[in-house]
């Protein structure tokens, strides 16, 4: 998991990436909000009605690091998942910064959720569901 989520190393299928995504993204926020309502209940807040809590001062410094360390977490994971699918389609990674252009993002989740990789090995390692370039049988040899 170390390597799946804090490498951009390698190729990884759709499959892999979208548990990845699954286990970084929702699993990260599901922790923190779980260690934020431990921390509401622990610090003294101002709760209001229907309007959430406030946290002022010193006793804020928990949320905003806890906050802070997840979306480190959740950004840096993210980033190297889609390094690496964009690497199983046989292109360099800086193609994850389309993710943050407006509207063109929504061709790099199509391209790293949806589309498969290269068969066979590439420029980026082997493939990593194990398949490799059958060679044409039948074909005379063009002279």
């Amino acid at each position: 998991m170390k390597k799946l989520l804090f490498s951009a190393e390698g190729r990884i299928g759709r499959g892999t990436f979208w548990k990845g995504v699954i286990v970084s993204v929702f699993g990260a926020m599901l922790v923190a909000a779980a260690l934020n309502y431990a921390l509401a209940q622990a610090i003294p807040n101002e709760a209001g009605a229907g309007e959430g809590f406030s946290v002022n001062g010193a006793n804020a410094v928990p949320f905003l690091v806890l906050n802070l360390l997840t979306t480190v977490f959740i950004v840096w994971s993210s980033v190297c998942l889609g390094i690496k699918r964009y690497h199983d389609r046989n292109k360099p990674g800086v193609w994850v910064l389309l993710s943050l252009v407006p509207l063109a993002n929504i061709w790099y989740f199509i391209e790293t959720g949806f589309l498969g990789g290269t068969v066979g090995p590439n420029n980026f390692g082997p493939d990593p569901r194990g398949r490799s370039l059958a060679a044409p049988t039948g074909l005379s040899p063009a002279i």
